[in-house]
């Protein structure tokens, strides 16, 4: 460990904390001056240098964290119209996205086949990383927005998934073993590989959404001890996963995530609080490290050049649309939800990692140089994605008529006499009001004032979270 580590480890962190602050002042994505900060860092510091090998192992257990963070935010109530819409935007719009994505990596930036379809392997995943903050931003109506936060955080786990079984057949060409990656690549093995990630992924998941069950309803662990009790427990079954099938334990920590919160046995809340702030630090350490690792001067740029960004914008303008327009076909969504679909699909972290992760491995094969290559388009795409939605996602889901202006209103614990009186008074002014009670009289004389109401307790799950 380099004598400074301490010093570059407080540095990371002030870094990432300013650039989330930065962003929240300006209004501006966070990614984009995470990213940013880390490249001016990479100047001055290298991770591997001050962090060493321990670098992408930590950077995997961190991505798995906020992997689980995203599958407790999945309540399957949210999909009950438009889970068919969902799995075909997993399946059939992830496949084409690949398929796409190969075909333009190869064609215009000049990679090899292989390398191409790693390219696209890569860059169908997204993720709550991206999705969650731009839907806070842009507040679409609640059917589309639960199929673009379910798509983001489902599809990371299976982009991830499919880049690791793609790498396997690349790292077999780079090894020179054409025969068994071409085996691979026509099916048998890769089927077994997906299959038995699926399925170490769906055991591992459900064994440990058991465990913390039985922990907290026996009431075997105090309340200061769940939050990290269940963090070192999504931790260890990532790397316990990993370790029985690579790239599992994404999946694995996603299940666990949608099992915990989707059970009723005992309440996560708490859980769910302390992941979303954890998963702010990881998520500004991570990007700040990940981009650092990235040299970015002339020869670099050279290398991407215009075709790069003729990349970028066929990936924006063309495959996105194509692959949910494909996945969309036939189904009930109306046509500005279908257009609205075609114009989000940024990349984030786990794009980050999983290109960082394979591209290391690649060092000292005949795939050396485009594996460096490889890791310079994912971040291009990252920053170009996330600046283009970013700046203008809102704009769009206002014109399809799927997004209101800034919401202005008040909620009312009650809806007495008085209440009633101030609401309308709001009302008359143009904001938005919500009369919260259990009273069935005070509720029934507010919706005959004509004012929106809600009958349930203030206090309970059900309002807090809806």
């Amino acid at each position: 460990m380099h004598a400074e580590t301490p010093l570059y480890l407080a540095a990371v962190l002030s870094l990432g904390v300013a650039a989330q602050w930065l962003a929240w002042r300006l209004r501006l994505p966070a990614i984009v001056l995470l990213l940013a900060f880390g490249f001016v860092l990479g100047n001055f510091a290298r991770p591997d240098e001050y962090i060493g090998e321990a670098l992408l192992p930590m950077a995997s257990l961190a991505v798995g964290v906020i992997l689980f963070e995203g599958g407790l935010s999945l309540q399957l109530r949210e999909i009950k119209e438009t889970g068919g819409v969902v799995l075909r935007l997993v399946t059939i719009g992830l496949l084409a996205t690949w398929a796409l994505t190969t075909a333009a990596a190869h064609w215009m930036m000049a990679f090899s086949l292989p390398m191409a379809a790693l390219v696209g392997a890569l860059l169908t995943v997204s993720g709550p990383t991206v999705i969650l903050p731009l839907l806070r931003q842009v507040r679409p109506e609640r059917r589309v927005g639960n199929v673009i936060k379910w798509e983001g955080i489902v599809n990371d786990p299976i982009g991830a998934v499919l880049a690791a079984l793609v790498f396997e057949v690349v790292r077999r060409l780079a090894a020179g073993d054409a025969a068994d990656a071409a085996g691979g690549l026509l099916a048998a093995e890769s089927f077994r590989n997906l299959a038995m990630t699926i399925v170490v992924g769906l055991i591992l998941g459900g064994l440990s959404a058991a465990l913390v069950i039985a922990m907290l309803s026996n009431y075997l662990a105090p309340d200061f001890l769940q939050n990290p009790l269940i963090l070192a427990i999504v931790i260890a079954v990532c790397a316990a996963s990993n370790a029985i099938r690579p790239e599992s334990g994404l999946v694995t920590v996603t299940v666990l995530g949608l099992l915990l919160a989707n059970q009723d046995r005992v309440t996560v809340k708490h859980v769910v609080e302390f992941k979303e702030n954890l998963r702010v630090l990881l998520i500004s350490v991570l990007f700040i490290v990940l981009s650092s690792r990235v040299e970015l001067g002339v020869e670099q740029l050279r290398q991407i050049g215009w075709w790069g960004l003729l990349f970028l914008a066929a990936v924006i303008l063309v495959i996105r649309p194509v692959a949910a327009g494909l996945a969309t076909l036939g189904s009930d969504l109306r046509r500005n939800e279908r257009l609205l679909l075609c114009w989000i699909h940024p990349r984030g972290i786990v794009a980050a990692a999983v290109a960082s992760l394979l591209a290391i491995q690649f060092k000292d094969t005949r795939f050396a140089d485009e594996a460096d290559r490889l890791v310079l388009v994912t971040f291009m795409v990252i920053v170009g994605t996330v600046v283009v939605y970013g700046l203008t996602l809102s704009g769009v889901a206002r014109r399809l008529g799927l997004a209101g202006d800034e919401p202005q209103g008040v909620m009312f614990a009650g809806a007495s006499p008085m209440t009633r009186e101030i609401a309308l008074a709001l009302k008359s002014e143009g904001f938005d009001t919500l009369l919260v009670d259990t009273n069935p009289q005070n509720i029934s004389a507010a919706r005959m004032a004509g004012l929106p109401v809600c009958y349930a307790s203030i206090a309970s799950d059900f309002v807090q979270e809806e």
